[in-house]
């Protein structure tokens, strides 16, 4: 029972209801698979017990093929409510008046990225971007601005929407700036970047008193919550959500795909 207790204290709660519903089956079956003799007779909460116990110490991989086979339900339930969450949002994922669009807005296939200016995964894999975007001229790109890594994030977001509310042709360069700076991304920063590039600090911060900046995120955040998203960066394509920095090479393959396929793997 050691073993059965052991494993049962580790996993979670439906875990446990899982191996135990193993169990209760595995006794079921020896019930009956039992003579007819047997099977009459009553059996008491202890010959359920030595029955359940006899069974697991004899088939100890029941344990762990039960938690598997929860794992992969879980992972393929998640899976399922990620896809119908991209499909319930996919105006706002796509189509927000308030999102940031690079490339070609009228591409024929979207690739969405989920980012923040503090993150050091965005910075590196911002040549990606750049380098899919220069070499697919009908490739749209859309930016949300996702802060998750403290409040100077959250400034600099907030700098960037006012940005992009100001001067929306000039969001990228105020974008790489920023982005590949050294050091901390934070409102100061963020203001040295737009200005650096000809913005007015004045009409930037018209915009930073309003409520536009804080919509804008919390827009980004109700959807990337939606999403499952815990991290950056994430990008959508078609109706995959992928999570990390995974490279020019992956994120290439499944835009050629879902260019050709319809869906990112043919």
């Amino acid at each position: 029972m050691f073993a059965l207790s052991a494993a049962l204290q580790r996993a979670s709660r439906a875990s446990r209801r899982l191996v135990l519903a193993t169990a209760v089956s595995a006794c079921a079956l020896a019930t009956v698979l039992a003579p007819a003799p047997t099977v009459a007779q009553d059996l008491d909460r202890s010959g359920v017990e030595t029955i359940v116990r006899e069974y697991l110490i004899e088939n100890p991989e029941v344990i762990r093929e039960a938690l598997e086979e929860l794992d992969r339900r879980e992972k393929a339930a998640a899976e399922q409510a990620r896809l119908q969450a991209v499909s319930d949002s996919a105006d706002v994922l796509f189509n927000s008046a308030r999102q940031v669009v690079l490339g070609n807005p009228d591409g024929d296939v979207t690739l969405v990225e989920f980012f923040d200016y503090n993150c050091g995964y965005c910075k590196r894999a911002y040549g990606d971007m750049v380098r899919l975007m220069e070499e697919d001229d009908n490739l749209k790109i859309v930016l949300k601005e996702f802060p998750v890594l403290g409040q100077g994030s959250v400034e600099a977001a907030q700098v960037a929407v006012a940005v992009n509310s100001v001067a929306p042709a000039k969001y990228a360069d105020f974008h790489e700036a920023l982005l590949l700076q050294r050091g901390q991304a934070n409102r100061a920063s963020a203001l040295k970047a737009a200005t650096d590039i000809g913005l007015s600090e004045e009409e930037l911060g018209a915009v930073l008193v309003t409520d536009e900046a804080g919509q804008t995120i919390e827009e980004v955040y109700s959807l990337a919550n939606r999403l499952g998203l815990t991290g950056t960066p994430s990008y959508v394509i078609g109706e995959e959500v992928v999570m990390g920095a995974v490279g020019y090479d992956q994120l290439k393959s499944k835009i050629s795909s879902m260019r050709n396929c319809g869906e990112t793997t043919c």
